[in-house]
């Protein structure tokens, strides 16, 4: 027996066994030299961790768990993503709208991505990259590596147009050009596909801006134009596609080209388990050392002889597990169905080898391409091994149950002001597959180890019942709802119905479990409608608002308003602008292009998307925030027609901007419309003089409120206001009535109230929807929200108490220091006055002498 661990001791690196004394110096000596170095502050722990795996050389072993999970099902309002998860690295497939706030509830690791995968660069794959990437940027990590079409490359260096710390961060593309990608779990061969394009008539609905060809674009451009030519022409209305081209040919077919990516995925191959047991049974030395070779030999699928029996690797291991291998397909429309049948790499993974077994196809295809024959037909030549998971707008799965179940809650105190959330249902039929299918739900799982099965366990469910349960069982809270009902009946009713404000994401910096990012809708009649800011997800919230009557509200949007150009403001307009354009097309109304007032400063960032990616000038006419400043308006004919032709579509006697202290060029807003009423909006912003005058009377004020009072400090650091500050502002300015809004996500769920609320002042929530005549309602729903919210609002004010301690103390502290320097410098100054008295009357006796 010791003959062979003595034979196989060079390969395997094994040492004879020592004496005790040289064993415990040499242990001690060891993990002297091999203690690892210290994990620098500025790397997270999860990359630390797997760069002493790849320096150890242990990390193709292949991974213990791996599964697939949905993020996104393919719904209108959430898109289609996916989440893959294994104990070495994460991975998201694809990050439209909303998957960063869909991870965050979820608890989906957002820090522990190493990889994301695009299959094309469409707005709807796309829209999430921004912030996702300004988290990861937050949360310490310095690179981060995409896979997908070339035109990644292209909006890459688009969105780093943006301010802030995306011009800092190291995005790496990886070109299906490229060698395959290759980590601790998993080998990833990129597949690109060409489709042809489809006229407009037979683009699929399912696929807005899938193809910007063949007049899908309400006016045809042709070619790259620049910032200045591209802002010169939609601010004097010139046709797009009479601008100048750059000579750039090449830049104008890359961004008409139909490229596609699909990935193939290989998972690393896992040895057999060693049976212990049934080696003891057979005589093996298990438990000594002399077991590790034979252990080593039979897990890499070798024969060994001992004691002159040979021992072959299927009697003491499990079968190794070869890799399973999934594929993740987006095929947008029947254009690429051919490009999909007819890959080569597809057939060698459908003639049925057992090393090309596919478990797992993800499909985020429409139904027009499910229906499809030829499309059927190579879902059949997969064989009845491999399942098919799909992705679509006919999901009907809730991915923010949380947003849900407070907007139900919130109803109970009142149903108008706080209306109940809906969906948007597809009205396309399902299609029939001859294999079967299972359809995308938000968090299921398909796991590939340690077996491969469905795991329904997590998927969303949104239980009004149990909602409005806990709710009611809450302490107060149906006594401070039946009272607030009891005073609201007594106030006179306002039949009013417009204006109505409806507040889409009232939160800051990232979008969260139920406050979104910025954005509110001011609807002026039943068929205008203006958004104040647009931040990520804003088209999103409206589907959830409006449900089915979506398109009817995009179709009234005539004008978005945009404060400033970080990225929670205005991330969601591109999304606004495409599904607009859908909405005009599926209610068979004639297409008009909407008024973006804005800083002049966001025509670079969409002049590049525009040019590399998606055709979108032609939906907007420019009218630049700095032109409507009084004393600062633009005088050029087309440019005073643009203004006045916005004042018209709202029935507004004026439409003015103020320059505000935030970051360079924001600004916030003031309408006024002919029958007198007036709103002001504060985009971000602290206290502000030009705001107050700009303001003066108006009959709402939407104002930030950042944080809260006794946090002025940070608010001048980040250039925001307090709750008191906002009220201050709001009073200054002599408004009837003012709401808050732009939370900070320490207020997941409620600001804390400060001394300065009044009758006259209001606290948004997401889908709130106010009118004129709710002012004196607004504040009689403090008390049950205070019910509702008891738990968290104790919370805060306990972290309140501890922050202020810890500033009592660092105060004590540095009074503590300054008075002991005083202390110490007064001997000294005595020492030096006597000295001096000493030295005067010498000096006066020299003078004399």
């Amino acid at each position: 027996m010791w003959a062979l661990v003595r034979a196989l001791s060079p390969v395997l690196g094994l040492s004879r066994r020592r004496p005790a004394a040289a064993t415990t110096w040499a242990m001690a000596e060891a993990s002297s030299a091999a203690r690892p170095a210290r994990r620098p502050k500025d790397v997270p722990r999860h990359v630390w961790a797997r760069e002493r795996r790849r320096s150890a050389g242990t990390g193709l072993a292949g991974p213990n768990t791996v599964y697939v999970q949905v993020v996104a099902a393919g719904s209108r309002d959430a898109g289609a993503a996916v989440y893959v998860f294994s104990e070495f690295n994460r991975y998201l497939f694809n990050c439209g709208e909303g998957t960063q706030r869909a991870m965050q509830e979820h608890k989906l690791k957002i820090s522990h991505l190493d990889s994301i995968f695009l299959s094309r660069v469409a707005w709807a794959n796309v829209g999430g990259l921004p912030g996702m990437i300004l988290t990861l940027k937050a949360m310490g990590l310095q690179r981060c590596v995409f896979l997908g079409p070339p035109k990644l490359q292209n909006y890459l260096k688009a969105i780093r147009l943006f301010p802030g710390p995306l011009k800092r961060m190291d995005l790496a593309v990886q070109l299906h050009t490229e060698p395959e990608y290759k980590d601790e779990t998993m080998t990833v061969y990129q597949i690109p596909l060409t489709g042809r394009p489809l006229a407009a008539e037979m683009m699929s609905p399912q696929s807005p801006g899938a193809s910007s060809q063949g007049g899908n674009s309400p006016q045809g451009n042709t070619g790259p134009v620049s910032p200045r030519a591209a802002q010169q022409g939609l601010e004097e209305g010139k046709e797009k596609g009479s601008p100048k081209k750059t000579g750039d040919e090449q830049q104008c077919a890359s961004r008409h080209s139909e490229l596609v990516m699909a990935f193939l995925c290989k998972i690393h191959p896992k040895k057999g388990k060693f049976l212990a047991a049934k080696a003891q049974e057979m005589g093996l030395p298990v438990g000594t050392p002399a077991i590790l070779p034979i252990i080593t030999a039979l897990k890499n699928g070798e024969s060994i002889t001992f004691e002159g029996r040979e021992l072959f690797p299927e009697e003491l291991c499990t079968p190794t597990d070869p890799g399973p291998v999934f594929i993740v397909l987006e095929c947008p429309h029947e254009g690429f169905v051919d490009a999909v049948c007819e890959n080569e790499t597809f057939r060698r993974y459908q003639e049925g080898l057992p090393e090309n077994q596919v478990a797992l196809v993800i499909h985020m295809t429409p139904e027009s391409v499910l229906r499809d024959s030829r499309y059927q037909q190579w879902l059949e030549r997969f064989g009845p091994g491999t399942q098919h998971l799909v992705l679509n707008e006919n999901s009907s799965a809730v991915h923010n149950p949380r947003s849900y179940k407070i907007q139900t809650q919130l109803n109970l105190i009142h149903p108008e002001i706080f209306p109940l959330l809906t969906t948007y249902h597809s009205k396309e039929e399902e299609a029939v597959c001859s294999v079967p299918i299972v359809r995308g739900e938000c968090l299921l799982k398909y796991h590939f180890r340690p077996q491969q099965e469905w795991q329904r366990d997590a998927v969303t469910v949104c239980d009004h019942d149990a909602f409005v349960s806990e709710a009611l069982e809450l302490p107060d809270f149906q006594t401070r709802v039946k009272e607030c009902k009891e005073s609201l009946s007594v106030l006179p009713g306002n039949a009013s119905a417009y204006p109505e404000i409806v507040f889409l994401g009232t939160g800051s910096a990232i979008p969260m479990k139920i406050r979104n990012v910025s954005s509110t809708l001011v609807n002026t009649s039943s068929t205008r409608s203006l958004l104040l800011d647009c931040g990520e997800g804003t088209f999103g919230q409206l589907c959830r608002h409006y449900g089915e009557q979506v398109d009817q509200v995009l179709c009234n949007i005539v004008a978005v308003f945009v404060s400033h150009m970080h990225t929670d403001h205005h991330s969601g307009l591109l999304n606004i602008l495409m599904e607009r354009r859908r909405a005009f097309a599926a209610l068979g109304q004639p297409f008009s292009p909407l008024f973006l007032v804005a800083p002049e400063q966001i025509m670079p960032w969409l002049y590049e998307y525009h040019n590399h990616c998606e055709e979108i000038l032609g939906d907007i006419k420019m009218i630049t925030s700095q032109s409507l400043v009084k004393g600062c308006e633009n005088t050029k004919p087309k440019a005073k027609w643009f203004v006045s032709s916005l004042l018209e579509n709202y029935d507004l006697a004026e439409f003015q901007t103020c320059e505000v202290q935030h970051c360079k060029n924001a600004f916030a807003c003031s309408m006024i419309h002919k029958s007198g009423w007036k709103v002001v909006y504060s985009g971000d912003t602290m206290p502000c003089m030009a705001l107050v005058q700009m303001g003066k009377n108006a009959t709402l004020l939407i104002h930030e409120a950042t944080l809260e009072d006794g946090m002025e400090k940070e608010a001048i650091e980040k250039t925001h206001s307090t709750t008191s500050q906002a009220i201050q502002t709001g009073m200054k300015m002599n408004a009837e009535f003012i709401m808050l809004n732009h939370f900070s996500q320490r207020y997941a769920k409620i600001p804390l109230f400060s001394e300065d609320f009044s009758e006259k002042v209001g606290i948004a929530f997401d889908h709130m929807r106010v009118r004129f005549g709710d002012f004196s309602t607004i504040p009689k729903l403090i008390p049950p929200l205070k019910a509702l919210f008891a738990d968290d609002i104790v919370e805060m004010e306990e972290r309140k108490e501890k922050r202020e301690l810890r500033l009592l103390k660092e105060t004590a502290l540095f009074l503590d220091k300054l008075a002991g320097g005083e202390n110490k410098e007064a001997p000294c100054q005595k020492r030096k006055e006597a000295k001096n008295h000493q030295e005067l009357p010498s000096k006066k006796l020299k003078t004399v002498n």
